[in-house]
C-alpha cells in the first residue's frame, strides 16, 4: 500500500465514554484533523492551491468504519492512501493505526472536490495536481 502518514495522536481519558472506549466524536476529530494534512503531504497547501489556481478542496463525502475500540493511553497514527482520481475530485482512505500493535482501529473514506470559491461550484482538477497524484494512486492490483 502506498500510504503516507498524515497525523499522530494519543487517546486521552476525556475522549472516552461511559463504556471506557473512545467515543465516536473523537474518531471524527482525528480523521478531520488528518484530512487537513492530505494536500501538504501529497501536493501542496491549500494556500498554494489558491495562489496557483484560484481553487481549493472541500470534503464532499466522508464514511467511517469502526473496527476495534481504542482506550485511554493508546498511541495512534493516521495514514492515508489515494484510491481514486476523478475529473473534479479525488478519494482517499485514511486509517487509524495503533502505534504498538499495528492494528487498524477505524477507516475513513473521504472524497475531496476541487472547488472554485468565486463561482461556489466544483472545478476541474488542475493537471499539475493530477500529475503529482498519479504515482500515489492505489490500484486493485497494487
Amino acid at each position: 500500500m502506498k500510504s503516507k502518514e498524515i497525523l499522530r495522536g494519543v487517546i486521552h481519558p476525556w475522549y472516552c465514554d461511559a463504556f471506557g472506549h473512545m467515543n465516536v466524536r473523537w474518531y471524527a476529530h482525528f480523521f478531520d484533523d488528518a484530512a487537513f494534512h492530505i494536500w501538504p503531504v501529497y501536493w501542496g497547501s491549500h494556500q498554494k492551491m489558491q495562489s496557483n489556481f484560484g481553487i481549493h478542496t472541500v470534503t464532499a463525502r466522508a464514511a467511517t468504519d469502526f473496527l476495534v475500540e481504542l482506550v485511554a493511553g493508546d498511541l495512534i497514527r493516521v495514514d492515508c492512501v489515494l484510491t481514486r482520481l476523478g475529473g473534479k475530485s479525488s478519494t482517499f482512505l485514511e486509517r487509524i493505526i495503533h502505534i504498538d500493535t499495528g492494528v487498524v482501529h477505524a477507516t475513513y473514506e473521504v472524497t475531496e472536490v476541487f472547488f472554485d470559491p468565486q463561482t461556489r461550484r466544483a472545478a476541474p482538477m488542475p493537471e499539475e495536481i493530477r500529475t503529482a497524484l498519479e504515482p500515489f494512486l492505489e490500484t486493485p492490483s497494487s
